[in-house]
């Protein structure tokens, strides 16, 4: 018979293999004061009972290290402290970018004030309002003040569908040219980033927008959570305000009397962040001739190539790779220096995950690269290289004859065959003179 702790332990493992897991690991350490720590709880306890393992750690506090001897230490980062002056020696703006080398994930809240998180936002093409600033709006009506903001959700490929709106009180941000940014939710159309206490910050506004165009700091195109994908797969989510965590936001009711959807906009945007969603990878990549399955280690010019490249993305409810066929606008790239040939690769009927293009090889030797490079908002960046060199055909590979050459076939022949019959008369003429003379006598 099982024992207590035998069965407790089994049921843990199965409840935690149903439950979703992130594709890069399940360690999160959580930056955040001890003393608001219980004021996320509904956010802290969903990501443990997604099968994640939570760290708390105040932001002045020397352990545990979050990274130790070059090597992070946890999978995901949570900074929840974004009020806070000063950090641990090892909590450094430099640190955190390091950490997304090394595909650590990133889930960071900032603040209406100065802080060192407010330097690292910008060096992410993040155009923050001046401090003191936050997001204001005072529609629709309602008890709450000014700054507390109820927010439609967009529709977004990382959120789930027909999101409810949610609660924001913080700062919004705009975005940068930078090509890796992810808008994720945006402020509403009516509201703008003011000095909530007064009309002191009206100049500091006016500037800001004459840097940075009209209206920067008011309508939609203000960003309140804005993700971050590195070429490595690493992720950084940015969220204007940490409220948007809390439980009070979570349980406080929409202006219409519906819930609010803070609780599953936090599950979702974590799950994004912790590459649990929209993660894809190549798991292979193969090139043969045309009715043939071996792979040449070089190919001839005007050969005729198929590519086939397999492609998978993660599953968290099982936390398996499965097969994904669902890639529409997929291309390949046969380039020496620049591409000589870009066709698509399209899905392979019948076979999922399999993607597929023939084409012809340049009429040109040189060393090519097969390159995929798929990169799409919000989803894992898909990146390929095969180098294999293309040569011209051997001395014997060449066509016996060429169609277009029959001109200077047909003018050579009538050249020999002129040349001939024009020797042949002489000749003759010759012979028939030597007769008259023979006769006359």
């Amino acid at each position: 018979m099982l024992s207590f702790r035998t069965f407790f332990l089994l049921s843990t493992s199965v409840l935690a293999s149903v439950y979703a897991k992130s594709s890069t690991g399940n360690s999160v350490l959580v930056v955040v004061e001890p003393a608001r720590q219980d004021d996320y709880s509904i956010f802290f306890n969903g990501l443990k009972d997604s099968g994640y393992d939570l760290t708390f750690r105040a932001p002045r506090a020397e352990t545990p290290v979050i990274i130790e001897h070059d090597v992070p230490a946890f999978a995901h980062v949570i900074m929840l402290s974004p009020d806070s002056k000063s950090y641990a020696k090892d909590i450094t703006p430099q640190s955190l970018v390091g950490l997304l080398s090394s595909n650590t994930n990133l889930l960071i809240a900032l603040s209406p004030k100065q802080t060192p998180l407010t330097s690292l936002a910008q060096e992410f093409s993040l155009i923050l309002p001046p401090p003191g600033t936050p997001l204001m709006s005072y529609f629709p009506q309602r008890d709450d003040p000014a700054t507390v903001v109820p927010v439609n959700v967009s529709p977004a490929p990382m959120l789930s569908a027909n999101s409810a709106s949610v609660w924001f009180s913080g700062t919004p941000h705009a975005l940068g040219n930078n090509p890796l940014l992810v808008p994720i939710l945006r402020a509403p159309p009516e509201s703008f980033a003011a000095d909530s206490a007064g009309d002191s910050g009206a100049t500091a506004l006016v500037d800001s927008a004459e840097k940075g165009g009209e209206g920067l700091w008011a309508g939609s195109q203000m960003g309140l959570a804005t993700g971050f994908q590195a070429h490595g797969g690493a992720r950084v989510a940015w969220i204007g305000g940490v409220d948007i965590f809390s439980d009070k936001f979570a349980q406080k009711e929409l202006p219409g009397g519906a819930k609010s959807g803070n609780a599953q906009f936090s599950r979702d945007l974590a799950a994004w962040t912790f590459q649990e969603s929209l993660v894809l990878r190549i798991d292979e990549t193969s090139h043969h001739i045309v009715n043939s399955t071996l792979s040449k280690e070089h190919y001839t010019t005007n050969d005729e190539i198929t590519f086939t490249a397999k492609i998978s993305s993660y599953t968290p409810t099982t936390g398996k790779w499965v097969p994904y066929s669902k890639i529409q606008d997929l291309q390949l790239e046969f380039t020496m220096l620049d591409p000589h040939i870009r066709t698509a690769l399209r899905p392979v009927l019948g076979a999922p995950g399999k993607y597929s293009a023939t084409f012809r090889a340049p009429d040109r030797h040189g060393v090519f690269k097969f390159i995929i490079n798929y990169k799409r908002k919000g989803w894992t960046h898909l990146h390929s290289s095969t180098t294999v060199p293309v040569v011209p055909p051997r001395h014997d590979g060449y066509p016996r004859f060429l169609s277009a050459a029959w001109p200077y076939y047909i003018g050579a022949i009538s050249t020999s065959v002129a040349f001939f019959l024009f020797s042949a008369l002489w000749l003759a003429g010759d012979i028939r003179e030597a007769k008259k003379a023979k006769k006359t006598q």
